[in-house]
């Protein structure tokens, strides 16, 4: 029998299982988890974008947030007022439910969180020492030149930028962000072309090597959250990979359409094809002894 196989009760009572009885667990999570939180306007045309991004859709024609950051605009000013009101609508939003049931079912537990999200829905809830966010993260800025390795605070810059838009979408050339060392424009410190990898970036992956190298002969679970097919190069393969080479490592996956297991991993994984939003729910009952 497969993982895929199991009843949905019983993935739920493996994975409970494997919480409970690992020494060390690392939760690796990707843009799967915030779209289970309701947070899809990345990729569809949901009520938010139309909320917070309509007007942008009526004057450019793109249906969702992730076109509207590779739209090619004519001004900075056109393009820094896209991103102060997209930044603003993410770094505004609530906080998803999953991330709360994360953090129940983690409490008192020896974990650490490797994350590709950039939307800072993990640090609203789990201390930032446990996270390595390796893709970047929207609150920081940093020169488009990389002309040196410094990022800066962007959340107040951001939130000043949406208050001046004006009625055609653009910003006032003099409040385009610039690095104070060269001129350049800022930039948001997230992956792309010239995405800084500097000390900030260093130090992401330096906590989790330290976490791995403290706890690799441990009994250890590989839990992935919501990793798709597009990037899984950064979370997906590691933890494989490194299930496969530690003696006493096991890999869980949920997501609700990709969920694969190597056959590999055939005795040292599960996969778990259901939305995440309702594992976690369902497994934070299970686990934290509430009535189901």
């Amino acid at each position: 029998m497969t993982s895929l196989e199991f009843s949905y009760s019983e993935q739920l009572t493996l994975l409970r299982q494997h919480i409970e009885t690992s020494d060390a667990i690392v939760v690796g999570a990707a843009s799967g988890m915030s779209a289970a939180a309701g947070f899809r306007h990345y990729y569809e045309h949901d009520a938010d974008f139309v909320e917070n991004l309509g007007a942008f859709e009526k004057k450019y024609g793109y249906h969702n947030s992730f076109d509207g950051f590779y739209y090619r605009y004519r001004t900075g000013e056109e393009h820094w007022a896209y991103l102060a009101k997209n930044l603003c609508m993410i770094l505004d939003a609530p906080t998803g439910r999953p991330y709360y049931d994360l953090r129940d079912i983690l409490n008192g537990k020896n974990y650490y969180i490797l994350t590709t999200n950039q939307d800072t829905q993990f640090t609203r809830v789990f201390p930032e020492h446990k996270i390595s966010a390796i893709q970047g993260d929207w609150r920081y800025f940093q020169c488009s030149r990389r002309c040196h390795d410094e990022l800066y605070d962007s959340v107040e810059t951001l939130h000043r930028l949406k208050d001046a838009i004006t009625p055609d979408l653009t910003i006032p050339t003099n409040m385009i962000p610039r690095c104070p060392k060269c001129g350049a424009e800022f930039e948001p410190w997230v992956r792309g072309r010239t995405f800084l990898e500097g000390k900030k970036y260093r130090e992401e992956y330096e906590k989790l090597n330290a976490f791995l190298g403290a706890n690799k002969e441990k009994k250890i679970l590989f839990l992935e959250l919501g990793v798709g097919r597009m990037t899984p190069m950064f979370i997906q393969e590691p933890f494989w990979n490194l299930t496969y080479s530690l003696p006493q490592a096991f890999y869980i996956m949920v997501n609700p359409k990709d969920a694969l297991l190597p056959k590999q991993l055939k005795n040292k994984g599960l996969a778990i094809r259901e939305d995440i939003a309702k594992v976690m729910a369902d497994l934070r009952k299970r686990v934290c002894g509430e009535a189901q």
